[in-house]
């Protein structure tokens, strides 16, 4: 039975079970023998990282066909306009590609989420946002570089849910099992595994994505 962690990726930790220069893995935080990662998260990212043992679901994740929205917290630098914000759901020219359309939204700061270490730098003379934004792609530094295109540079980026699948309440470092959608299950219908391992911390109340179950 294929195995899915739901992993809160801490910043500076990398997507990665080893590292030569003894910098911060995967390992420190999951210590689930056969498991890796489906997906990456920028080193200087947070949140949502999903690890499975099965290399056919690993697939079927990662597969834009199956379109599975990300959903990302942004701190940018800068107060977002209308302009800005409609250039980022209708596409990015960022030079080697265009973006997809997605959906993007300024909202307040999340009174759930947990402080980062290290702090972000501010400039005090510059005032700053937070965005809600929602990919169906996942290019290379994707989302730092269409704020940065539309004027409005990433400070913190933190993803929040997968598809269906969200943090639900893990703080950074802690991770548990989860199921697999019925629309990701191959023709051998792929089964998680039953009953949930959690290294759990207080549900945060009030969170949209701490409250989800998956």
């Amino acid at each position: 039975m294929s195995r899915v962690i739901l992993l809160n990726k801490p910043y500076g930790v990398l997507c990665q079970f080893s590292d030569d220069l003894g910098r911060a893995t995967l390992k420190d935080h999951v210590d689930v023998p056969g498991v890796y990662a489906a997906g990456r998260l920028d080193t200087d990212s947070e949140g949502l990282l999903l690890l499975t043992d099965d290399g056919a679901l690993q697939h079927r994740i990662a597969d834009p066909r199956h379109k599975q929205p990300k959903t990302y917290l942004v701190q940018v630098e800068g107060e977002p306009s209308d302009v800005a914000l409609a250039q980022l759901r209708a596409g990015v020219d960022l030079g080697d590609f265009v973006t997809m359309p997605c959906q993007a939204r300024e909202l307040a700061e999340p009174d759930w989420l947990w402080p980062r270490d290290p702090p972000v730098r501010f400039r005090k003379t510059v005032p700053t946002a937070w965005l809600e934004i929602v990919l169906c792609e996942g290019k290379n530094r994707q989302v730092r570089r269409m704020t940065a295109k539309v004027g409005l540079p990433t400070l913190r980026l933190i993803r929040v849910a997968i598809g269906d699948w969200s943090l639900s309440g893990l703080q950074p470092g802690q991770w548990r099992e989860a199921e697999v959608p019925s629309a990701l299950r191959s023709p051998a219908a792929v089964r998680s595994v039953p009953g949930q391992r959690q290294r759990s911390a207080p549900r945060q109340e009030g969170a949209r994505w701490a409250g989800r179950k998956r």
